[in-house]
């Protein structure tokens, strides 16, 4: 055990993403899969376009009737149908003839080309547009100019989806055109928060002396619902083993794949949350080599995975980025678990204790790459320094000092419009 209380940040995540596994798949309606992964691969049963249309408003006909026409010399057509999206009605086109469509409706039978409206002499922008009975084409067209063909886009029998695809709008918007109402997903991580400590009160309560409001249970349920998990709150237990267990029990009782609570894990008398894992579970590891957040507990509880995060609100949160984060997005079935990275160049000196720190950032795009600028005060009671960052910067370990100039990587927590 020696050896394992002070892992290195790699080491201990590397525990952690072994002690969790891929959650089984289920079926969901297409709303309730966005952001999912997809389970099973998907194949098409049907043809985009299921049958040729047209990709205008215009004029369907045959190309050799309109073949060499100019604006000076345009081509007159007879006017047989009108046709409209949606409709079944059987239309020919013969020579010197020709219908109008509207984009989306089907080809007829005989036409190879369509015309765009405009380049005809109809009053298109006219409210009533009647049919008329000829029409002047001032425009040569090709065979299968504006015509969107059968299968085009997918052919029926063809794999549209495999297992590992996350689906985002654009996926859902396929599946729907292709008459796909379920598909077979990840399940949604089920992740029970629990706070622990006698000096927290709720958020609507007054402050009395030596109480503080109970802010992490809100920002890691708000960290597990922005990654798409199901959350189930445990609340807050007291510095009791009894009532730890007890909360404890209740995540148990609710099917959790992962509990998470804050405080708890350190040397202190009054934390308990670490000798209960002790007594009726296991932990892997306690102590890592991070700023901010050296205490850290991992291993399971009645043979659920268990993370004790750091009672310090930015601890607790830089540690659920770390750790929390990367476990439910591979429980749910993601191959990329981490935030995205750049490369950036300090704007001012930052410090460190020689542990593996995460500075909180403000970076933005210029036209010589990232630049990153500390959000001031690191301590790990400092909200808003979370609030101001768009990233942590990442000092490894053994540095204690980074000027302006050098480069280091940073973690991007968010994407703002300063980045692009």
């Amino acid at each position: 055990m020696a050896d394992l209380e002070y892992l290195t940040v790699a080491d201990a995540l590397a525990l952690v993403l072994n002690g969790v596994k891929i959650l089984e798949g289920e079926p969901a309606f297409l709303l309730e899969a966005l952001g999912r992964v997809v389970v099973e691969t998907v194949v098409a049963n049907d043809s985009l376009p299921p049958f040729a249309n047209s990709s205008m408003d215009g004029y369907a006909l045959r190309a050799a009737d309109v073949s060499g026409v100019t604006e000076a010399h345009p081509a007159s057509l007879q006017v047989v149908a009108d046709i409209a999206a949606g409709t079944a009605e059987v239309v020919t086109i013969v020579p010197g003839t020709a219908a109008r469509i509207m984009t989306g409706a089907p080809l007829p039978q005989g036409a190879d080309a369509v015309v765009p409206v405009e380049d005809t002499n109809e009053a298109w922008r006219d409210e009533e547009r009647p049919l008329p009975d000829e029409i002047l084409v001032r425009r040569a067209v090709h065979p299968g100019d504006y015509v969107r063909n059968v299968g085009e886009d997918i052919i029926a029998g063809q794999e549209v989806l495999t297992p590992g695809h996350v689906l985002r709008p654009q996926e859902i918007g396929v599946l729907a055109a292709l008459g796909v109402s379920q598909v077979m997903v990840r399940r949604r991580p089920r992740v029970g928060i629990l706070a622990t400590g006698d000096e927290l009160i709720d958020v609507d309560q007054s402050l009395t002396p030596g109480k503080i409001r109970n802010s992490n249970s809100y920002a890691q349920s708000a960290q597990v619902i922005a990654l798409g998990a199901e959350l189930i709150t445990l609340g807050v237990a007291r510095d009791t083993e009894q009532d730890v267990r007890a909360k404890l029990q209740v995540g148990l009782n609710s099917g959790v794949d992962l509990l998470v609570s804050s405080a708890g894990v350190s040397v202190g008398a009054y934390d308990v949350v670490k000798a209960v894992l002790e007594q009726e579970g296991n932990v892997g590891f306690w102590r890592v080599r991070m700023r901010p957040g050296k205490p850290l507990a991992f291993g399971t509880y009645h043979g659920v995975p268990f993370l004790g995060l750091p009672g310090n609100p930015v601890s607790a949160m830089v540690s659920f980025e770390r750790f929390v984060r990367p476990a439910i997005r591979k429980m749910a079935g993601f191959t990329r678990l981490d935030r995205p990275s750049v490369t950036v160049t300090l704007q001012d000196q930052i410090h460190s204790d020689g542990r593996e720190s995460y500075v909180r950032a403000i970076v933005t795009k210029s036209l010589q790459g990232y630049l990153a600028a500390s959000t001031g005060s690191q301590g790990s009671h400092v909200m808003t320094s979370m609030v101001r960052a768009n990233a942590l910067v990442i000092m490894p370990e053994g540095v204690t000092v980074a000027s302006p100039g050098e480069t280091l990587e940073a973690l991007m927590i968010d994407w703002p419009e300063t980045v692009f």
